[in-house]
């Protein structure tokens, strides 16, 4: 990984001080209501968060945690508050007595209501100063800055081939090339788990806010040489360059256990794939394995320091 500049560090801090100013985030009395920004951020959160539950029976404060990114005492104290104001009621989820659920009281959503209208109303007085052409300039910027963070804040950890999270992610890739490729997908294809785990190889898990969002696969195929399975990223985190972070701490990982080159298959329909190997540097090589799922091959030889 290359160093960060002490510049780029100075100019995102000089982004956030301006940005967090410029909303009015510094101010106890959030858009002019009798709220810190916090509070009105943890209603605005329930609320997002009950829209899109499919029994729209609030929030588990566990998920809210993570949401967040809040220490579980302070999440605490201001659900307490909102509590005694009368906007939140905290329940005992039905199907799982270990969670406490958050949802909003009839003035809970009129507060979040008149908080939407003025969050609109200060990004429209934000944006009004522009002409048509700027805005969408800035509209595209905020996209791309977006993106940029997201993939940072996402954190790439080996796990044991056989954990909750490395079996989750293989299901969900599964399912995924299950559904593109023409002939189905059995699982029985897929690694297992002392293949890719200690000595023998890695299982890399994504993690955006706790939850697992990628993963990939590394296994030994003969001396010095590795080969990458299984690359795969949840849809809600696609397009953000997540997929060439996982390939690049892959190979990271080849090079650590001795590998000079890494191999890998893919399928004919996994067009997004093909070229993203063929762009991450690797050349199109002659059948190497008996996949049945497989259309190309691939190979790259690793800088081993």
């Amino acid at each position: 990984m290359e160093p960060v500049s002490t510049e780029d560090v100075k100019a995102l801090r000089r982004f956030n001080r301006y940005f967090t100013r410029r909303i009015g985030a510094l101010d106890d009395h959030y858009l002019g209501q009798d709220r810190p920004l916090g509070e009105a951020r943890l209603l605005f959160e329930i609320s997002e968060v009950s829209e899109v539950s499919e029994a729209g029976d609030g929030a588990s404060l566990r998920d809210l945690r993570s949401r967040l990114g809040l220490d579980a005492g302070y999440l605490s104290r201001m659900i307490r508050t909102l509590e005694a104001q009368g906007l939140v009621r905290v329940s005992v989820h039905p199907e799982d007595s270990r969670l406490r659920v958050a949802e909003l009281t009839p003035a809970g959503r009129v507060e979040v209501k008149e908080q939407n209208r003025r969050a609109n109303s200060l990004a429209e007085g934000l944006l009004s100063g522009l002409g048509a052409a700027q805005r969408g300039e800035l509209t595209a910027a905020v996209a791309v800055a977006e993106r940029l963070l997201r993939l940072a804040a996402i954190t790439i950890e080996v796990v044991d081939g056989s954990s909750a999270d490395a079996r989750h992610c293989l299901a969900a890739y599964a399912a995924d090339i299950d559904e593109r490729f023409p002939e189905g997908f059995d699982p029985s294809a897929l690694v297992r788990p002392h293949e890719v785990s200690g000595a023998a190889g890695a299982f890399l898990v994504a993690y955006e806010e706790g939850r697992p969002v990628g993963c990939g696969a590394l296994r030994g195929l003969a001396p010095g040489v590795g080969e990458i399975r299984h690359v795969w990223v949840h849809p809600g985190a696609r397009r953000l360059g997540l997929a060439r972070r996982i390939l690049g701490g892959l190979e990271r990982e080849a090079v650590a256990r001795g590998h000079r080159v890494v191999r890998l298959d893919t399928h004919a329909a996994l067009t997004e794939a093909q070229a993203m190997y063929r762009a991450c540097g690797y050349a199109e090589i002659p059948r190497y394995d008996d996949n049945a799922y497989a259309a190309y091959w691939f190979e790259k030889r690793l800088r081993v320091r």
